[in-house]
């Protein structure tokens, strides 16, 4: 195997990582004192770097490969999820107040001082769980691929090698290891892929002439709004169904949220929320449009630029497009989305641990054993997912993998049910939290188990007139849509149905139970130019909604 880099190339790649290892020990030296200095990097950071950080935590190797590759066969559909942008806004105006009020390190124990201890366990194990079978797991198996792929290298060296670097400057750095190396990654990670989008414009000849190649091809590649029975791309499970999935990622995991709660105020972590929302349009320009530009490549010189498989696409766009020396930036960049993704989860991991599960079991350790014990769990998160390797690459491409992707939108619907109700409504109450995770959780486990016994019958295409087959074949954004509608409903009857929550134990934790004092705080907590920046990015979301029909 020969890897696609040259001379020069090299020389960029070890610059990089001189530059990451450089940021990695100026925050080792400056020591971590405390858990908050630790898990949330002392509550001081600003908000270009909380933005950077949100956008690297989503963008994962994985991330660049797989959505270019979506791009190429596909078209635009997959740009609903790279909307979410909006979403994120949703983070900073609605939900972060109440999270930064709160005082909650963890968003389980946001859960336990709104509602009870019970919901605090079961999101804190689930999370947990969820992490390292999907997240860890995922981003491990891609990111190996990547590596092998670009050094030349056997997949395992490639695995391993990325792994033990970001667990390295993860367990030792804490949290403001992984905020500050984040923002340089961004930094890369954008250049690199920009350049790609430009030079591949150049190649097809412009705008106008991709259009006009790809739509010859396929008429649809350019319209995100596909029928309502699409199998794959419905537009009202994109657009409803991807909003709660959206919710429970950018609002409500603990992955993403950690990185506004590293701010001293709401403010701060606010305008971090806002720039990160704008971040978060750029994916469709710098990875969904490359996969569109390598598929009309391949069409008008399909000897050169030949693409095998659509993951395929955005690799043959380094290797066909780029000069010596821009192939190691981008390599940089596509090592930082995988790095940046892999320290989030690892540090989200040990964060959860720590102080949801060890600080409750053993509520009188000190500050300095509980740093201790988020390092040790961080290194034990490591060494799962080294093992989860093996399993990952015996099925990281068939069935399994379409599962561990399809699980976020059963995960999400109870979860954002939960969080949304909880902060709008001050009547929702334990009992009714609990009861809608709980049954979340059986719907998941039903749906799932479903989707796996019937596969054979689903892949053959026949045709059942059984319950469950009917249950285990909805689109999957269309069940998430389902089971939102029955959280909602489940949540209201049992609140309604049990006592009211003692209202002066959820003091400014719900809207119903904010004081004047807290109303006038949150009022002064934004400006003019924080209104008007959030109004243009819905504006540009809507212009791209319209653009995009075909």
């Amino acid at each position: 195997m020969s890897s696609v880099l040259e001379g020069l190339d090299w020389v960029v790649l070890g610059i990089y990582f001189l530059a990451l290892v450089a940021v990695a020990v100026w925050v080792v030296l400056q020591k971590n004192k405390n858990t908050e200095d630790y898990f949330l990097a002392g509550r001081n950071v600003g908000w270009f770097v909380i933005g950077a950080s949100i956008f690297a935590s989503n963008i994962g190797s994985e991330h660049v490969v797989g959505l270019a590759g979506t791009g190429f066969e596909s078209g635009t559909p997959m740009a609903h999820y790279e909307l979410h942008a909006w979403i994120v806004l949703l983070l900073g105006w609605l939900f972060l107040p109440f999270y930064i009020r709160s005082g909650a390190f963890t968003m389980p124990e946001f859960l336990e001082k709104r509602f009870d201890s019970r919901s605090r366990w079961f999101l804190s194990v689930f999370s947990l769980v969820a992490y390292v079978l999907t997240k860890v797991s995922v981003t491990i198996y891609a990111g190996g691929i990547v590596v092998s792929e670009l050094l030349g290298i056997p997949f395992w060296y490639g695995a391993i090698g990325i792994v033990v670097f970001t667990g390295i400057y993860t367990v030792i750095g804490g949290m403001k290891a992984v905020i500050y190396t984040e923002t340089l990654q961004t930094v890369i990670l954008i250049l690199g892929s920009i350049i790609i989008t430009y030079l591949g414009l150049q190649e097809v000849g412009g705008w106008g002439q991709l259009r006009e190649t790809v739509t010859a091809v396929s008429p649809d590649h350019f319209n995100m709004w596909r029928p309502m029975n699409d199998p794959q791309f419905p537009w009202t499970g994109l657009l409803i169904g991807g909003t709660i999935v959206g919710i429970w990622y950018w609002c409500t995991d603990q992955y993403i949220v950690q990185r506004t709660l590293a701010a001293n105020n709401i403010k701060i972590g606010r305008r971090g929320a806002i720039f990160g929302a704008y971040l978060k349009l750029l994916p469709i320009l710098i990875f969904l449009i490359p996969g569109i530009i390598a598929f009309a490549l391949s069409i008008q010189n399909p000897e050169l630029f030949s693409v095998e498989k659509a993951d395929r696409a955005f690799p043959m766009l380094v290797k066909t497009l780029l000069p010596v020396g821009l192939k190691g930036l981008v390599a940089g960049g596509l090592m930082a989305a995988l790095m940046s993704s892999l320290a989030s989860v690892f540090n989200s991991c040990s964060t959860i641990f720590t102080i949801d599960i060890y600080k409750k079991l053993k509520p009188n350790m000190t500050e300095a054993k509980l740093v201790k014990i988020g390092q040790i769990a961080t290194g034990f998160i490591v060494i799962l997912g080294i093992i989860w390797i093996p399993i990952m690459e015996k099925i990281g491409g068939g069935v399994m993998y379409q599962y561990l992707q399809n699980v976020q939108s059963y995960i999400a619907p109870p979860v954002t049910a939960v969080f949304l109700l909880g902060i709008i409504w001050k009547r929702v109450n334990a009992k009714a939290a609990i009861t809608t995770l709980l049954a979340g959780l059986l719907l998941l486990i039903l749906r799932l188990g479903s989707e796996i016994y019937f596969q054979p019958q689903i892949a053959a295409g026949e045709e059942l007139s059984n319950i469950m087959y009917g249950f285990a074949t909805i689109n999957f954004a269309h069940m998430a849509i389902f089971m939102f509608i029955f959280s909602v409903i489940l949540c209201i009857s049992v609140s309604l149905a049990t006592n009211a929550p003692d209202y002066r134990t959820i003091v400014g934790l719900s809207f119903g139970t904010l004081t004047e004092e807290q109303k006038e705080e949150n009022k002064g907590s934004y400006d003019t130019i924080d209104i008007v920046l959030s109004i243009i990015l819905v504006i540009l979301v809507i212009g791209v909604l319209s653009y995009f029909t075909g």
